[in-house]
């Protein structure tokens, strides 16, 4: 604050002295020497207040942050957020491993049976359910009742894992 001050102070000064070179050199134009001045002034204390205002630097306001419209580089995929939640939910409970997690489970399984089995889940279930292991099929399953508790135990981590090496073996 203080440098900001003297540098002000020291524009004006440089200010005055050009404007007595001015009115030495040319006497007959005092008129507009005193208009340069002014405006010197005035643009000398504009560059000040914005500089107290924070305008005039490069930062970003939080308003201008809040306008961006791509997403930082540093925040995680929407789409992985939102997987990363319903795997922990479905960890977690059996209301969202059967309505969360099982959809996606699903999706995935009905994907690979079909490329790489030619296998239909829903059509061909015999098929299906001997194409995969037993912890995903029971799972996926299309007869899968959903849970009586809702809060009852979800997949647990234990049980994920196999999914997880289940899918990996379709």
């Amino acid at each position: 604050m203080r440098r900001r001050l003297v540098a002000v102070g020291a524009a004006a000064a440089a200010a005055l002295v050009a404007l007595a070179i001015v009115l030495g050199a040319v006497p007959d134009r005092r008129a507009l020497a005193f208009q340069v001045y002014a405006f010197t002034l005035c643009a000398i204390v504009l560059l000040w207040l914005l500089g107290r205002t924070g305008a005039a630097r490069d930062e970003r306001s939080a308003f201008d942050e809040a306008r961006r419209t791509e997403p930082p580089d540093d925040e995680p995929v929407v789409d992985l957020a939102r997987v990363e939640r319903e795997v922990t939910l479905g960890v977690a409970n059996a209301y969202d491993l059967h309505y969360r997690l099982r959809p996606r489970i699903r999706a995935i399984v009905t994907s690979r049976l079909a490329d790489r089995r030619g296998i239909d889940l829903e059509r061909q279930p015999p098929a299906a359910e001997a194409a995969v292991e037993p912890v995903v099929w029971e799972l996926v399953r299309p007869d899968r009742e959903p849970p009586r508790d809702r809060h009852g135990p979800g997949l647990g981590l234990p049980r994920l894992r196999e999914v997880m090496e289940g899918l990996d073996r379709i």
